[in-house]
């Protein structure tokens, strides 16, 4: 049976987009480790709208520094504003690691990246002395703006780190995992996966901490302000010495292919780890790349999955329609989600141009018998009009859709990113099988609300 139907885009204008710029996915990288600046080299707006973006999401500040280019920069080159804002960020905030992230403006005036870096080093040799300036890392950023989506920047900055942090040495017994752009809960579960494991693992790059801290007494009243956790700059070094690297997120798998090229660390490419089958793919990696066996506390948890599943599934979501929307990893996972669930995914669309996102749903197409219209990089206009003539039972996505969802009287299930006008949701997994509790929990109960009566006699079943 077909399974999908892939619908054009008809228009060159974006109205209501899908997607935010390449620099929001380095920023989210880069906070991602211990002692880490962001150091944006455009204006001050691409910095202002992504800590914006990131503290209405996440809750949390973001330290995020920038060049601040103006006209004059434009004419005569951003190098002053480079190699000045390098060395404040530097003697000022004392970090463990810098990365310089280019902007539409940089690019396009043709900033030497490489060159003003160099330059920044040797002036700070000459101010801080070698042993003090060697000890920051200044990592070049390459993400143009002007084209492809966050999660590409995500994906450069992931491969900035291991071309140039990680370094060879003794082999480590370790797994390197590129979460993707997730939650600080997913990154945790992650984890929880891993501990049961027996696996030590290195995360590139752990958001949990940074995007979640806890809120204590202040014991660095005249130090530099940093959020507990994240990757050490140690620990991307070691990451050419891990047995594999595991990339959750197949879109954003450059570094995890860079580390395997340069020093042969294996590498397994997605998917995100969404419901039963990607979870159990999870497993099979790490059980390929480890050796180790499954243990019994997974088994349950993954039976407790599937005893939700089998309660709620026939009763309230089998055959019910569902579009989901947003970025293609999470998009395509979830639709293999909703499939499982006996739910028929009738449209899937995201904002990014994918060739892999059009396998990954032909895939669910055909594992469900649902005939997919698959839409990629679209904005919601698109999605909104066609649900004018297509309407669902139920739609899956981030806050950006809430008024769509509201004017055409579709329940809103959120998930990804952003998810603003809700609270609590970035420390809920959606990865795993204690993220899949979670989804069918929140998915059965968004039907309940809007489909069923509070007095209807099913309920009482």
């Amino acid at each position: 049976m077909s399974c999908i139907n892939i619908i054009e885009k008809e228009r060159s204008a974006i109205i209501n987009p899908m997607k935010t710029c390449q620099p929001l996915g380095a920023m989210y990288a880069v906070t991602g480790i211990n002692r880490a600046v962001p150091l944006v080299h455009g204006s001050q707006g691409c910095s202002s709208f992504v800590r914006y973006s990131l503290s209405r999401h996440f809750r949390e500040p973001s330290e995020i520094a920038v060049t601040s280019l103006h006209e004059d920069a434009a004419v005569f080159g951003g190098r002053r504003n480079l190699v000045e804002g390098i060395q404040n960020v530097a003697i000022r905030l004392k970090p463990s690691l810098i990365g310089v992230i280019t902007t539409c403006s940089s690019e396009i005036i043709g900033d030497d990246i490489i060159g003003f870096i160099g330059t920044a080093k040797k002036e700070l040799n000459e101010k801080l002395g070698q042993d003090k300036a060697e000890k920051i890392k200044i990592v070049p950023i390459s993400t143009p703006s002007f084209v492809e989506t966050q999660l590409k920047g995500y994906d450069n900055a992931i491969k900035a780190l291991a071309d140039h942090v990680a370094e060879p040495g003794e082999p480590n017994e370790k797994v390197n995992i590129i979460p993707g752009m997730v939650n600080p809960g997913d990154v945790r579960e992650i984890k929880h996966i891993l501990n049961l494991m027996d696996t030590e693992g290195i995360i590139l790059t752990d958001i949990s901490d940074p995007f979640d801290s806890p809120l204590r007494p202040s014991a660095t009243q005249y130090k530099p302000y940093y959020p507990k956790g994240g990757t050490t700059v140690e620990e991307i070094t070691d990451s050419a010495n891990s047995l594999g690297t595991i990339s959750l997120c197949k879109y954003a798998g450059s570094g995890a292919l860079s580390l395997e090229k340069k020093y042969n660390v294996p590498v397994e490419l997605g998917p995100i780890p969404i419901g039963i089958q990607n979870t159990d793919q999870l497993l099979r990696n790490l059980k390929k790349i480890t050796g180790t066996d499954i243990p019994d506390s997974i088994l349950d948890e993954r039976g407790l999955l599937i005893d939700s599943m089998a309660d709620l599934s026939g009763r309230y979501l089998h055959g019910r329609t569902v579009g989901i929307y947003g970025d293609p990893e999470i998009t395509a996972g979830m639709a293999r989600f909703v499939g499982e669930l006996g739910m028929e995914p009738k449209m899937v669309i995201t904002g990014s141009k994918s060739p892999e996102f059009i396998k990954d749903i032909e895939k669910v197409g055909k594992e469900t018998g649902v005939e997919i219209d698959t839409m990629v990089d679209q904005d919601l206009r698109t999605m909104e009009v066609y649900l004018q003539e297509n309407p669902v039972d139920l739609l899956i996505g981030s806050s950006d859709a809430r008024l769509i969802a509201k004017e055409q009287n579709i329940p809103l299930v959120r998930v990804g990113f952003p998810v603003f006008d809700r609270v609590g949701y970035h420390r809920k997994p959606i990865v795993g099988y204690n993220g899949g509790l979670h989804l069918i929990d929140l998915i059965t109960n968004t039907v309940l609300e809007n489909y069923y009566e509070n007095e209807h006699w099913k309920l009482q079943q």
